[in-house]
């Protein structure tokens, strides 16, 4: 098969499509023929040679895909060659097939095609096991997610209103904050304001029960200000750097918990194992979708061989939503 390879850490210059070894279906294991894939912050950083794969996993780039299964291996039940599937994966999805563990597959959500499922698991399942499973988001709470015009914000907006939580984000522009509030949320601060301040005044001083964040050091004492009572903060990257000081004062006036949290790392097997994860994504966000509460925010698609370009293009911003890479 042809696979997009690195030929050495550095910018997106350096992904080539090359010939690779075909992937073989072990037991629990399935075999994917690849329709799309999609682009996410963790595959730039894998380029870079900042983000290497877990033990045992492919080190093609790609956190997930969509496709149609070729082969099963030994012990799969519930799943027949043929069927049209997206999958959470550990790598590989940056090809034209990939093996992957038959409980990390989920149907194509109803309403959504076979392509545009390729952008849907990494980002769904992110936003599951944090707000959901983690954060216990409940209807009635203020929810803050920053960066809402990513491919995780996008989901976030509208996963945390359809949970019917009062939804705030941040954005940088004013088109990117209109598109916040086009996809549901209520409170949208632009986030070179005082994000806490803006955040207390709008929801006369009680703040954020449950925050998102990608950005890590930079905001966490920012974040630490904008919880509520009993407030939950997740941080799931560090765009914004790894190591900052916690004032534990604030955070235990407020009964306060910090949790990072990362996905692709996690066993297939365990209570928060991607199993898990992957299940109460079909249980739970996948009927989102089917009533149209939730849908795909999709930028643009680029070729799969092409996937420099839409690296560089997401590494120049402006990007609402994902990049999807469909093999053809």
């Amino acid at each position: 098969m042809h696979a997009i390879t690195v030929r050495e850490p550095g910018g997106p210059d350096v992904l080539e499509w090359t010939e690779v070894a075909d992937p073989v279906a072990g037991p629990g294991e399935v075999v994917v023929d690849v329709a799309a894939s999609a682009v996410n912050r963790a595959d730039l950083l894998q380029r870079q040679g900042f983000y290497p794969p877990p033990p045992g996993a492919s080190d093609i780039i790609g956190l997930e895909c969509s496709g149609r299964i070729a082969a099963l291996g030994d012990g799969v039940e519930g799943w027949q060659i043929g069927d049209e599937v997206c999958a959470l994966l550990a790598g590989g999805g940056y090809a034209e097939k990939v093996a992957v563990p038959a409980a990390q597959l989920l149907p194509v959500p109803p309403g959504v095609d076979l392509v545009t499922a390729g952008g849907l698991p990494e980002v769904v399942c992110t936003v599951w096991s944090n707000v959901v499973h983690t954060g216990h988001l409940a209807a009635g709470e203020t929810f803050l997610v920053h960066g809402g015009t990513s491919g995780i914000g996008t989901h976030a907006i509208q996963i945390a209103k359809a949970l019917g939580a009062r939804v705030a984000a941040t954005a940088g522009a004013p088109d990117r904050m209109e598109r916040c509030r086009e996809l549901g949320a209520d409170i949208v601060i632009d986030y070179h304001d005082d994000v806490p301040a803006r955040l207390k005044e709008a929801t006369d001083g009680h703040g954020a029960d449950v925050i998102l964040d990608n950005m890590g050091a930079k905001s966490l004492a920012a974040n630490i200000d904008a919880l509520a009572q009993d407030g939950r903060l997740l941080i799931l990257g560090f765009q914004g750097g790894t190591k900052a000081e916690i004032n534990l004062a604030k955070l235990l006036a407020k009964r306060g918990s910090v949790t990072a949290m990362g996905l692709r790392g996690r066993p297939v097997d365990g209570p928060n194992g991607k199993g898990v994860v992957v299940a109460g994504v079909r249980e739970q966000m996948w009927p989102l979708f089917a009533d149209g509460r939730v849908t795909p925010v999709v930028h643009t698609s680029v070729a799969l061989p092409d996937a420099g370009a839409a690296h560089a293009q997401l590494e120049a911003g402006g990007v609402v939503g994902k990049i999807l890479l469909p093999l053809t």
